[in-house]
C-alpha cells in the first residue's frame, strides 16, 4: 500500500513513517520540508496521487483555542478534500482521549477536527490516544520559574508513541472503523513522579518541587478527566521501561 503521513516529521509522525516502512508499505511524508503545506493545500494533490490511505498526525504548538481551531479546520479540511479528489480509500486521524471533556483551549481545535472528519465523504477512522511518555519531558521543559523546574501534579495513563504509531498503521491498512477504541498505556501514573524520573535520567539532581498548577488542563488531569475508560485498549510498555530504554 501507498500510505501518506501528514505531520510525518513530528514526534509520532516520524515513528509512523518508520512503522509504515517496517510493515512493508510505501510511505509518503506530507510536510513543508517535502513541499506540502496542509494549511494552504500547496502540493497536496500531487503528494496524494496514487495513495491508498492517509494517516493524519499533523499538529500545532499553541495554547490558544482560536489558533488551534483555525489550524485543524484548514489542515484537516484540505487533507480530506484532496484525499477525496485522489480517490483515497481511508483516512486515519490521531486524536486525544477525553478531548471532548477536558477544558483546554488547544483541545477545541481537536474537537473541531473530529467533527470535520466525521462529516467527510472519505471513509475514516479516528484513533484517540492518551498522552505519550514524552509528555513528561515536554512539561519538564515548559513548567519553570526562572531556572527552577516544576513537577505539576496530575493523573495520566501515558502510552508509548511507538505503540500509537504501530496502531495507526494497522488501522490504515484495514477497513475504516469510525471511532476506534481508545488507546492508552498499561497503567495510571503520577505526572509529577514522571517528570522527576525524566529529570533524573537527564542527570538533573537539583530540587524539583511538586506543585498543583491552577491551569484548566492540570485541574482537569488531577480530576482524572484525561484517563481512559474501562473499554480502552492498553499497550504494554510502562513509563519506567521507556525511561530505561532511553
Amino acid at each position: 500500500m501507498r500510505i501518506a503521513v501528514a505531520g510525518g516529521t513530528g514526534v509520532v509522525g516520524r515513528l509512523t513513517v518508520d512503522a509504515v516502512r517496517r510493515s512493508g508499505h510505501e510511505a509518503v511524508v506530507l510536510s513543508r520540508a517535502a513541499g506540502v503545506d496542509l494549511v494552504t493545500a500547496r502540493g497536496l494533490d500531487a503528494a496524494l496521487d496514487g495513495a491508498h490511505a492517509v494517516i493524519d498526525t499533523a499538529n500545532i504548538s499553541t495554547l490558544k483555542a482560536a489558533e488551534s481551531i483555525e489550524f485543524f479546520t484548514a489542515a484537516t479540511g484540505n487533507l480530506l478534500s484532496a484525499a477525496a479528489d485522489a480517490g483515497v480509500g481511508h483516512v486515519v486521524v490521531l486524536s486525544i482521549v477525553a478531548v471532548d471533556r477536558m477544558p483546554v483551549d488547544y483541545y477545541a481545535g481537536k474537537v473541531a477536527q473530529e467533527k470535520i472528519v466525521e462529516a467527510s465523504a472519505v471513509p475514516w477512522t479516528i484513533q484517540r490516544a492518551t498522552q505519550f511518555h514524552e509528555f513528561a519531558g515536554q512539561i519538564y521543559e515548559r513548567a519553570k520559574v526562572g531556572p527552577l523546574h516544576l513537577a505539576p501534579r496530575a493523573r495520566t495513563q501515558p502510552v508509548a508513541a511507538r505503540d500509537v504509531a504501530e496502531r495507526l498503521v494497522a488501522l490504515a491498512a484495514g477497513a475504516a472503523q469510525g471511532r476506534a477504541r481508545d488507546l492508552a498505556g498499561p497503567r495510571e501514573e503520577a505526572l509529577d513522579d514522571m517528570i522527576i524520573a525524566f529529570a533524573r535520567s537527564r542527570g538533573h539532581r537539583g530540587w524539583i518541587p511538586r506543585v498543583s498548577l491552577p491551569t484548566a488542563q492540570m485541574k482537569g488531569m488531577r480530576a482524572g478527566l484525561a484517563l481512559p475508560g474501562a473499554d480502552a485498549d492498553l499497550t504494554t510498555q510502562t513509563f519506567a521501561e521507556w525511561i530505561a530504554q532511553r
